[in-house]
């Protein structure tokens, strides 16, 4: 007597389903998968249909470590390897999910990566770039003020003509009117300048400043206070406090997924000041200018969300 150990097919069209060949051999029926979830990954494709409220990109680690702290948010790893920190913040009107990330390098375009992981993997319905920028009005931009923008200026587009004379075409965004309208509620209810105790330990007995302004965003780092892009940008708009190297392509991001399928979310930029993007600029403030955007970002929640 001969074990039958495999399949002999004769004619055309033939289809087989849920065999198994061989001894002691069984079938294993898999229920197919649906959407980006990962089989490792318990939970995922709940996660990516519950509403996340906030979704915050940082550049710096000291920035990513404001965040972190000041919202009480855990590290979470996804599937393809990529970092996401997450939590949620109790208010009295609402319990907003937040989930944070930090970009790969400084610019623009590092930027817009790390959005676009946001919104493949948590679809925030509101993004906000927190961190540190070079103050360029000696009124407002003091180190350790904040400005909270809902206006970006981009300041790199320009025309080189013949001569060597430069000819800047600048790009002017606005956030969405909720947005907007969320920032002009708060300083309503704390004045402008909203005066807030410093956040970091070696500050705690003085006060910043919180101005709302405009944000001039490009690929410079600027260190001469007599720098062109400053002058073009204070003439351009008087009310341009800092600049970065960022939000512009938070602005330009947002203006390109307007296209997506789903909802567009608004966008907040938050910036404390470092330095004064000139020869003094160093890295002696950044813990202290991201202590104090993170913790705005934190007091701004129940206007935003």
């Amino acid at each position: 007597m001969s074990a039958n150990r495999g399949i002999t097919s004769h004619g055309d069209n033939n289809n087989f389903s849920n065999n198994a060949v061989g001894e002691h051999a069984h079938v294993s029926v898999a229920v197919p998968s649906h959407g980006t979830a990962h089989p490792n990954d318990a939970g995922a494709a709940e996660e990516r249909t519950s509403a996340w409220d906030v979704g915050v990109v940082t550049i710096l680690s000291e920035e990513l470590r404001s965040v972190v702290d000041e919202l009480k948010l855990q590290r979470h790893k996804e599937p393809g390897g990529l970092y996401f920190y997450r939590g949620e913040h109790a208010s009295p009107q609402a319990t907003v999910r937040i989930v944070a990330t930090q970009s790969q390098s400084q610019g623009q375009r590092s930027t817009m990566a790390a959005l676009e992981n946001l919104r493949r993997h948590y679809e925030p319905r509101l993004w906000a770039l927190v961190g540190v920028g070079g103050g360029i009005h000696d009124d407002h931009a003091r180190i350790g003020n904040v400005i909270v923008s809902t206006d970006i200026v981009y300041y790199e587009n320009r025309k080189i003509n013949p001569r060597g004379d430069v000819r800047r075409r600048g790009e002017h965004r606005q956030a969405p009117a909720p947005v907007v309208h969320a920032v002009n509620a708060f300083f309503a209810d704390h004045g402008t300048p909203a005066r807030i105790a410093g956040q970091l330990s070696t500050h705690a007995s003085e006060e910043f400043d919180v101005y709302p302004g405009v944000i001039g965003s490009g690929e410079a780092v600027i260190t001469d206070r007599e720098n062109e892009i400053r002058s073009y940008l204070t003439n351009y708009h008087e009310k341009v406090l800092a600049v970065d190297m960022e939000a512009g392509g938070l602005s330009q991001y947002w203006q390109e997924n307007s296209v997506y399928g789903g909802i567009n979310p608004g966008w907040i930029v938050i910036r404390g000041v470092s330095d004064n993007a000139d020869e003094e600029k160093g890295h002696g403030h950044h813990e202290l200018a991201a202590r104090n955007a993170a913790h705005m970002l934190r007091r701004l929640l129940p206007y935003l969300c």
